[in-house]
Order: C-alpha cells, then structure tokens, then sequence
C-alpha cells in the first residue's frame, strides 16, 4: 500500500522535497490541499505540479527524469513548415484562455475522462486573471483550431497541454511558444512527463536534478519586457517566417516543381 504525505490545509506553501517522490508510480509525491494560487505558484517554483482526475484526490507530482524542450531547437518540422508555409493561419497570445483550456479538458478519442478537471480550469482561469497562466491561439479565419496553455514564472514556462481542432494546429501552437520563448529568453519548455507524441515533437528526458537546478536558477529572473502582452492577432507564417524557417517556402515551391517536370 502506498503511503503518502498529506498536505495541510492552512500551509499552502509546505510541500516535500521532490527526491522524496516515488519511484513508482515515478514523481508521484504527496496528496491532498487545495488548487489555490498561493499553493499552485508554491508548487511550481518547486518543480511540483497537480494531476489526478475527478474521483482522487488532488495528486502532487514531480517525476525523474523530467521531460522538457530546448526552446533553441524548438521549429516545425518539414511536413508543417510545409502545410504552413502557404497558411493564412494567424495566431494570438492570451486572448482566448479560457476557450483553450475548456478546449484542453475536452476527452480525447480513447479517453473515458479528462485530467483537467472542472476545479482545475477554475484554478488556472484565476490564476490567468492573476497574470500567472498564459496562452497561444491558432486560428483559421474565426474559428480557434489550436492552442496550448501554461504557467509562467520568471524565466522558466510550464506547459500544462494543447489541444487541436484541425491537422498540425497544437503543432503550430507549440511552435509559436516555443519561438516566443526564445525570443523571450527563456531556455527550457516544460512538458512534464514524456509520451510518444512529445518526443516525436523534439522533447527529451533530463534527470530531475538538472531540471530542478534549472528552475532555481531562472524562477526568481525578471520576464522579458514585452512577455504575455495581450496581443493582436498576426500571421502565423510572417513571425515565423522571420525565425529562420524561410526554407519551408523553398522546399514547398521545389516540391511543386518537382510535380510539374514532364
């Protein structure tokens, strides 16, 4: 049986140490308190963070090794750059959260609930109007076909899920963060805990400590200046056009080419 630390109501900003977690299930650390601000923005600066589902009680992780993205090396890959490189996709900042997050918490085809519970979208649409929870939107014409969501805090984001209405829109999404980011001077994405579909998007595993380091180091800077303004809509391709990834443009006028030699 497992047997785990309790948090206390009246403490919100006590939590154990994450070389405490379990190895099994891997990060699982302790249980219970609440989703309050205070708690959330304490847990996070720790490297911690709530995932459990409507009928647990709140579960506080911190997993070994933790899954991340170099902003660096954060880009489309061939195929999106390709699809994006003749989109009149656009995409906003902080404009749309609590459609995204409402959008995030939907089940997904094999899942018989969602982890993003009613208490938890209450949570960090608070915490969004605090200025601490942020989000990209993707959007065709009116309709919002992608985004993601997370925390912010100093210079470390951490990436909480996305979600897509139409092929490569969470992609899209993700890339714009991720660009945003480096722009911005922020180093590491964090993505938590992997799974197939994350590493096929560039994220890797680093050792707990390492990532624990990290956020000590970068917690605490101040964000870059023009970070999470609201902002209006812009091409999608025209900004990330401009980081490097005009060659998509080339290899999709090469590839019609291609199609066109008798």
């Amino acid at each position: 049986m497992i047997h785990l630390p309790e948090l206390e109501h009246d403490a919100p900003e006590c939590f154990p140490n994450p070389v405490h977690a379990l190895d099994e299930p891997n990060g699982l650390l302790a249980l219970g308190g609440d989703l309050s601000p205070q708690r959330l923005l304490a847990a996070y600066a720790r490297g911690i963070f709530p995932w459990y589902s409507e009928t647990q009680p709140i579960l506080w992780w911190s997993p070994d090794p933790r899954c991340v993205f170099d902003t660096s090396a954060l880009s489309p890959n061939r195929s999106l750059r390709r699809q994006l490189a003749h989109s009149t996709w656009q995409f906003s900042v902080d404009h749309a959260f609590e459609e995204v997050i409402n959008a995030c918490a939907r089940k997904r085809p094999g899942q018989s609930e969602s982890w993003i519970t009613a208490d938890m979208i209450d949570a960090y649409t608070t915490m969004h109007a605090q200025g601490h929870t942020h989000s990209v939107e993707v959007w065709n014409n009116a309709s919002l076909i992608g985004g993601i969501y997370g925390v912010a805090m100093g210079r470390m984001f951490f990436g909480e899920s996305m979600f897509s209405r139409e092929s490569g829109g969470s992609k899209a999404a993700l890339t714009v963060l991720g660009a945003l980011l480096r722009d911005w001077g922020y180093p590491l994405l964090d993505a938590q805990i992997a799974n197939p579909h994350l590493l096929a998007l560039g994220a890797h595993d680093i050792p707990r400590r390492e990532f624990l380091n990290h956020l000590h180091n970068m917690r605490g800077d101040p964000k870059h200046p023009s970070a999470w303004h609201q902002a209006p809509r812009r091409p999608l391709w025209a900004f990330l056009s401009t980081r490097n990834v005009k060659r998509a443009r080339q290899e999709s006028d090469e590839t019609y080419l291609k199609t066109q030699t008798p």
